[in-house]
C-alpha cells in the first residue's frame, strides 16, 4: 500500500514538473507581414515643440542640452564623449607626454559642465597576474585623477576604479590589442 502511494506521488510530481516546464518554454509569436507597423506620412522626424497655451508660459524644446550618463555617447573605449581615454605604455602608470592633451581636453569638458562627475576606469592588457594588473590599473586611474585635480577639477567629482585585465576592448594576443587595452577610460556617472 505504501509502495503504491509513493509511486503515485512520484508520478504526480513528475507530471506537475513536466506541465510547468512545457508551459514555461512556449515560443513568442513572430509578427506576420500584416501586423508589422510601417511609417506613415505623419511620423515626425524633427524634435517636437510643446504647444503651449496662454497659461503655460513660453515655448520650450523637449530636447535637453545637458549631457548625462543616459545620453552620453561613447567616443573611444568605454569613455563618454567628448572626453577621451588615456593610453599607457607597457607596465607603466605615468601619463605619457602624447596623452597629456587628452586629459586636458577632459578637464576642460568637466570645467564647462560642473554638474558632471566621472569615474576613471584603469585597465591593463592580459599580460601579468590578475593581482598585479588590478594594482597597475589602480595606479593608472589614480595618476589620471591626480593630473585632473592638478588642472583644477575637484577630487570629489572624480572616482577611480581598477578593472585590471578583466574588461578588455580587444581580445587579440598582439601588440595592437594590448596597446588598446592599456588605458584609463573616463565614464560619466
Amino acid at each position: 500500500m505504501k509502495g503504491n502511494l509513493v509511486r503515485m506521488m512520484v508520478f504526480a510530481s513528475v507530471m506537475v514538473s513536466f506541465t510547468f516546464l512545457s508551459s514555461g518554454c512556449s515560443k513568442k509569436q513572430v509578427p506576420s507581414e500584416e501586423m508589422k507597423v510601417t511609417p506613415t506620412e505623419t511620423t515626425q522626424t524633427a524634435p517636437a515643440k510643446v504647444d503651449v497655451g496662454e497659461s503655460m508660459g513660453s515655448e520650450e524644446s523637449i530636447e535637453s542640452g545637458a549631457i548625462t550618463r543616459s545620453n552620453a555617447q561613447i567616443s573611444e573605449g568605454r569613455t563618454h564623449g567628448p572626453m577621451l581615454p588615456v593610453y599607457f605604455d607597457f607596465d607603466k602608470s605615468n601619463i605619457r607626454d602624447d596623452q597629456k592633451s587628452r586629459i586636458e581636453t577632459n578637464a576642460s569638458f568637466l570645467k564647462e559642465n560642473n554638474a558632471i562627475n566621472v569615474t576613471i576606469e584603469g585597465n591593463c592588457d592580459e599580460r601579468g597576474t590578475n593581482e598585479y594588473n588590478m594594482a597597475l590599473g589602480e595606479r593608472r586611474a589614480q595618476n589620471a585623477k591626480k593630473y585632473m585635480t592638478n588642472l583644477g577639477i575637484a577630487s570629489s567629482r572624480v572616482n577611480t576604479v581598477s578593472y585590471g585585465e578583466e574588461k578588455p576592448l580587444l581580445y587579440g594576443h598582439d601588440e595592437y590589442s594590448w596597446a588598446q587595452n592599456r588605458r584609463a577610460d573616463f565614464v560619466i556617472r
